[in-house]
């Protein structure tokens, strides 16, 4: 997975691998949550974002499914 620059209250890091669609993003709350299948679209959106922490919550976290880490 690659690291994905990210300005966020709520998300400290994002590792994202375009090979097999995986998502690890890593809260400010020490938590580390795993989705598949996003696709690079929704990745670059959400750290684009004027509030990546708002569109995860609304366009990540509802959408894809969660993984064990």
């Amino acid at each position: 997975m690659k690291p994905v620059a990210v300005k966020s209250a709520l998300i400290d890091a994002v590792y994202f691998s375009q090979e097999d669609g995986r998502l690890r993003v890593c809260l400010s709350n020490g938590e580390d949550r795993t989705f598949e299948g996003v696709n690079e679209a929704h990745v670059i959106a959400m750290v684009t974002s004027q509030s990546p922490g708002k569109y995860y919550m609304r366009n990540v976290r509802p959408r894809f499914k969660r993984i064990a880490a």
